[in-house]
C-alpha cells in the first residue's frame, strides 16, 4: 500500500489542534496533506524531507530509532506534530500523538 496513508489523531492532540488560531490550524492542516501523501512518512535517506514547503522539516525524535516516532516542524519550529507511521498491511496509518505551536 501506499500514500494517501490514514491518519489519526490522539484525543490530547485533536484538542490541542482545535484550541488554536485558525491561521496556525492552517498550517497544520498544510502539515497533514504532507505527511499523508509522502511516499515514505519516515522520511528516510538524505534531504528526503527537501521537499517540503518552506519551513517544514522532519526528524527521527530518537536517531537510533530511525522507525520509531517522528517530529514534524513547521512554521519554521514554531510548531510540531509528533506521531508515529503505523505500517499494518492492511490498513497502515499515520497516529499524531502531540500537537504544540508557540
Amino acid at each position: 500500500m501506499g500514500p494517501p496513508w490514514q491518519m489519526d489523531w490522539a484525543l490530547k492532540a485533536q484538542a490541542t489542534r482545535d484550541s488554536l488560531p485558525e491561521q496556525v490550524r492552517k498550517m497544520i492542516d498544510a502539515a497533514r496533506a504532507e505527511l499523508v501523501t509522502a511516499k515514505d512518512p519516515y522520511f528516510r535517506g538524505v534531504e528526503t524531507d527537501a521537499d517540503l514547503p518552506a519551513g517544514m522539516t522532519v526528524r527521527p525524535l530518537r536517531s537510533t530509532d530511525p522507525k520509531g516516532r517522528h517530529i514534524f516542524f513547521f512554521d519554521h519550529g514554531h510548531g510540531w506534530l509528533i506521531y508515529d507511521f503505523v505500517p499494518r498491511v492492511d490498513d497502515p496509518q499515520i497516529v499524531v500523538d502531540e500537537v504544540f505551536w508557540q
